[in-house]
């Protein structure tokens, strides 16, 4: 079951992200679920995020982050990038890492131009 905060965050990076005309559907946020695990952060590839998407899973470094609506918007922008691209997307951080990542670049456009006030 999700926490009311994190869902209530989830709602509302999604009304951004639905703003936004990238991929041929809107992102499904029905089984997406956040959870924060601060020891995972502590893993070293992990220390240099706060959050991380996986498929249907948004991970969190604390629990402050459910409140950080650019991160929400751009973890849930992952998601979507894989709901549409499930293979491609993920693997192509091992083609041309994580700096130069098209995908990366786009969830960082998308969280900038999807906020409401834009």
């Amino acid at each position: 079951m999700r926490q009311p905060e994190a869902c209530a965050a989830l709602s509302r990076a999604k009304a951004r992200l639905d703003r936004l005309d990238l991929y041929p559907g809107p992102v499904r946020i029905d089984h997406v679920r956040v959870l924060t695990i601060p020891w995972l952060f502590r893993a070293p590839w992990f220390r240099r995020f706060d959050g991380y998407a996986m498929w249907n899973l948004i991970l969190l470094r604390g629990p402050e982050l459910e409140r950080d609506e650019e991160l929400i918007c751009h973890e849930l922008c992952h998601v979507w990038q894989m709901q549409h691209r499930p293979l491609r997307m993920p693997l192509s951080y091992l083609r041309v890492g994580y700096a130069g990542n098209p995908y990366e670049a786009e969830a960082r456009r998308a969280a900038a131009s999807g906020s409401l006030g834009s």
